[in-house]
């Protein structure tokens, strides 16, 4: 039997569950909601309490693939008014190639949507608490141990420890607990460098247009969202304090330097926040009885805005694989050979959004003056090739597989 602790309870499960989801953010109910049409027992434990109001700026990039899966789960219509992405201009400061991607190009009426996250979140949540899974909050998973047959689960929830059994435990967060899975190790590379994300207002916005602008300190991407823009800019690490702290005009100076003068002047900006950036992905995402999803499975740089679409796949992909399971033998929830199909039906995606995602960050950062040439010349190339336009716009609406 292998555990992520030394503690080894001796009681009995209260229950057993066919599938404990860890990790209640948005790609964990997305799961939880798309198994909700199946047959199953389904425990969704979210470590923190519902919040009662959030302000959280954060701008959430969702491709028109994110958008076919969330309106098949029925949240899409609860989003309110999300701003389509029309264009998409890719550009490298200092050097005349640029790329101009259309939904034309991917065979799509929109490349994607800009919506807030903690507005995605409350859908979510809304349409978890009216169904059949049981959700609970302030529940955080202390120790697992698995074995052939199930996980055993060890999670504390309002001063009192409950465990259960699950045919197959769903790691979909970030946190430690993804570590201590055994057969799974993590790949890490720091970047060097923070996202400030705010919104802005434009004095000549262009509607449905956004914007990838690659620089030496990192792309800065300006995403069209209501009448404005929603910032997602990258910094070297060691300059993003300093930006964080100038006055709204500094800042806002700062950012049409960089930026530079496509949408006229930059006339205001609301609350800034920032995060580091790190690429984290796992060098397998099953274990025995056990699975990674989302960020559990993979962090990436948002440049192409590519994290949470990817991790929203894994739900998808995971909640069909679940549902071709029959009860008992070989092909059960949570067997070796329904978690050998599903790790091998995700390679293609996560590798390839991981390469995507970490080689342009380094091509467009290296300062090196031949290599921003070609880059320069080869987005120049890439507009005049409209083969090689949909095989990078169909890649970012759908992923590897599209």
């Amino acid at each position: 039997m292998s555990s992520n602790s030394p503690e080894k309870p001796d009681i009995n499960p209260e229950r057993h569950i066919d599938v404990l989801i860890a990790g209640g953010g948005p790609v964990g109910m997305a799961l939880a909601l798309a198994l909700q049409e199946y047959d199953y027992s389904v425990l969704l434990l979210e470590t923190r309490a519902l919040p009662e109001a959030v302000d959280d700026p954060r701008p959430l990039a969702l491709s028109y693939g994110s958008r076919l899966i969330l309106q098949r789960l029925g949240v899409w219509e609860k989003l309110t008014q999300p701003t389509p992405i029309l264009a998409v201009h890719i550009t490298n400061r200092g050097h005349s190639g640029q790329t101009h991607l259309t939904p034309d190009d991917a065979g799509v009426p929109a490349l994607g949507y800009v919506v807030n996250y903690h507005e995605l979140y409350t859908a979510l949540r809304s349409l978890i608490q009216q169904g059949q899974t049981d959700y609970q909050t302030g529940a955080q998973v202390t120790s697992f141990q698995t074995n052939a047959q199930r996980a055993s689960v060890l999670y504390q929830q309002n001063g009192t420890s409950r465990l259960v059994s699950t045919g197959l435990l769903v790691l979909a967060d970030g946190g430690k607990l993804a570590e201590q899975v055994p057969e799974v190790n993590y790949q890490i590379h720091d970047y060097n460098q923070s996202a400030i994300i705010a919104n802005l207002k434009a004095g000549s916005p262009e509607r449905g247009a956004a914007f990838e602008h690659f620089t030496l300190d990192g792309p800065l991407a300006l995403l069209p969202s209501g009448g404005g823009y929603a910032l997602v800019w990258t910094l070297p690490a060691e300059k993003t304090e300093t930006i964080l702290q100038l006055e709204d005009q500094a800042f806002l100076s700062q950012l049409q330097d960089s930026f530079g003068n496509r949408l006229g002047n930059f006339v205001a900006t609301g609350k800034r926040t920032s995060f580091p950036l790190i690429l984290k992905h796992a060098s397998n995402v099953t274990s025995r009885r056990t699975v990674l999803i989302g960020n559990a499975a993979q962090t990436l740089h948002p440049v192409a805005g590519q994290g949470f679409n990817l991790g929203l796949r894994d739900a998808w992909e995971l909640a069909d694989e679940i549902s071709q399971s029959l009860p008992g033998g070989a092909n059960e929830v949570g067997s070796p050979r329904m978690l050998a199909r599903y790790n091998k039906r995700r390679r293609i995606d996560r590798e390839g959004g991981r390469l995507f995602t970490d080689s342009l960050v380094k091509l467009f950062t290296l300062n090196l003056s031949l290599l921003q040439t070609a880059t320069g010349l080869g987005l120049a190339a890439l507009d005049h090739l409209p083969p090689a336009r949909r095989f990078v716009a169909r890649r970012m609406v759908f992923g590897a597989r599209g």
